[in-house]
């Protein structure tokens, strides 16, 4: 069983609009993330992602398992429960988003800057 997800895993501003790298939609770069550690429930999910709709994770799922990123799996004893987990392909988007994160992070007041011009320009 995976380690209980942090509430506080994400800064209160993501998905931020200021990323100009997205994985898929405004919601799976972070779901791939949450299940970095292992399988989650839906619920676990929704703690670290307090700005989700059920309706949105249940699509940001979707799509994730439709791209063969996460594989979803129905236990059905003793209690029915489902789980998320990444894929190997999935996996291997580790390591390209820690890379777009660390160059968000060091030209984060950069973006801020180009955005704010932009808007009153």
């Amino acid at each position: 069983m995976a380690t209980p997800l942090d509430p506080e895993m994400f800064d209160p501003v993501c998905p931020s609009d200021l990323s100009p790298i997205r994985i898929g939609d405004k919601w799976a770069g972070m779901i791939v993330r949450c299940l970095e550690r292992g399988p989650q429930r839906f619920s676990e999910l929704r703690v670290p992602l307090r700005g989700i709709t059920a309706k949105a994770l249940t699509k940001s799922l979707r799509t994730l398992e439709r791209d063969g990123l996460i594989k979803r799996t129905s236990h059905p004893e003793p209690v029915r429960r489902v789980e998320y987990e990444l894929t190997t392909l999935g996996r291997s988007l580790l390591q390209p988003m820690s890379a777009a994160c660390a160059w968000a992070q060091e030209h984060w007041e950069e973006l801020l800057d180009a955005r704010e011009a932009s808007a009153h320009g």
